[in-house]
C-alpha cells in the first residue's frame, strides 16, 4: 500500500513538472511571437512616421528663411512708400501685420520643437526594438530607461518621474529583452498609480510618483530600483506575481505573462535577479540587478 502511494505521489510530481515545463515552453513561444510582432509593428510605424516628419523638419529652416525675407521686403516697401493707398492701409490694419510678424517666429519655433520631439520618439522606438541587433552587446541602460519612458509618455501624463542615475558601466545584455523588462515594470507602476489615484479611500493619492534609481555595486552588478506610490500588492499574492498566467487584472486586460517573462529574461537569460517589496496603499519597489563586467 505504501509503495502504491509513493508511486502515485511520484507520478503526481512528474505530471506537475511536465505541466510547468509545458507552461514555460508556451511562455517562451508567446514571448517570441509577441516580440516579433512588436518589433515589426514598431519598425513599420517608425518608418512611416520618419519619412513625412523628416520632410517637415528639413523644410522648416527654409520656410523660416523665406518668411524673414518677405518681412524684410515689406519693411523696405514701408520705408520707401510710407503713404500707400487707403485700400492697402485698411488691409494692413485688418490682418494686423505687426501681430503676424511677432507671432510667426513663435509658431515656427513651436513647430520645430514638436517635430524634434516626434523625431526623438521615432529614435526611441527604433532603439527600443533594436531589430537589427541580435545577441548580446554592451548597452547603456540609462538610454534604455529613457527610451522606455518616452514610449510610455501617454501613460505617464499625470505621473512625476524622478531619475536618480548613478555612474554605470556598459552592461552586456540582450538589449531588446531588457527593454521589454523595463517596459513591463514601468507600465505596471503607471497602472498601479492610476488605480491608487482613482480609489475613493483614505489611502488614495492625488499625484503619482515613479522614482528610478541606478547604481553600480561593488560585487560587479548593476542595480535598477523602480519605486512607485501606487496601490501596492497584498501580502497574500506578492509571492505569486512572477508565476506564469497569474494576474489580478480583469479578463481581457492581462494574461499574467509580463512579470513572468521579465523574471525569465533577468534571472534565467542574464543571471541577474528580480525582487519586489510592496505595501498596500503605499506602493511597490522593484529591484532589478544585472551582472556587469567593468
Amino acid at each position: 500500500m505504501q509503495t502504491s502511494q509513493t508511486t502515485l505521489e511520484q507520478k503526481s510530481q512528474d505530471l506537475q513538472q511536465a505541466l510547468e515545463k509545458m507552461q514555460m515552453m508556451q511562455l517562451k513561444l508567446i514571448q517570441i511571437e509577441k516580440m516579433s510582432a512588436l518589433g515589426q509593428t514598431i519598425a513599420g510605424i517608425a518608418h512611416e512616421i520618419n519619412n513625412p516628419i523628416s520632410f517637415i523638419y528639413g523644410n522648416l529652416s527654409h520656410l523660416t528663411g523665406y518668411i524673414q525675407d518677405l518681412f524684410k521686403l515689406i519693411h523696405l516697401y514701408h520705408r520707401y512708400f510710407p503713404s500707400p493707398p487707403a485700400e492697402i492701409c485698411l488691409e494692413r490694419e485688418k490682418i494686423d501685420i505687426e501681430l503676424i510678424e511677432n507671432d510667426i517666429p513663435e509658431i515656427l519655433r513651436s513647430m520645430d520643437t514638436g517635430t524634434q520631439r516626434i523625431r526623438d520618439l521615432v529614435l526611441a522606438l527604433r532603439n527600443f526594438s533594436r531589430l537589427d541587433e541580435a545577441g548580446y552587446k554592451a548597452v547603456d541602460l540609462h538610454e534604455s530607461i529613457d527610451n522606455t519612458l518616452m514610449i510610455l509618455q501617454p501613460k505617464l501624463a499625470r505621473i512625476q518621474v524622478l531619475k536618480h542615475y548613478g555612474q554605470l558601466p556598459l552592461v552586456t545584455c540582450a538589449v531588446g529583452d531588457v527593454n521589454q523588462v523595463l517596459m513591463n515594470i514601468l507600465s505596471n507602476a503607471a497602472e498601479a498609480i492610476a488605480q491608487n489615484i482613482t480609489q475613493k479611500t483614505g489611502t488614495a493619492i492625488e499625484s503619482g510618483i515613479i522614482s528610478i534609481r541606478t547604481e553600480y555595486q561593488p560585487i560587479q552588478q548593476v542595480l535598477i530600483c523602480i519605486e512607485d506610490n501606487g496601490i501596492g500588492i497584498p501580502p497574500n499574492i506578492i509571492n505569486k506575481i512572477f508565476d506564469p498566467f497569474f494576474t489580478t487584472k480583469e479578463i481581457g486586460k492581462g494574461i499574467g505573462l509580463g512579470l513572468a517573462i521579465a523574471r525569465q529574461i533577468v534571472v534565467e537569460n542574464h543571471g541577474g535577479s528580480l525582487d519586489v517589496q510592496s505595501e498596500v496603499g503605499r506602493g511597490t519597489t522593484i529591484f532589478l540587478r544585472l551582472p556587469s563586467q567593468d
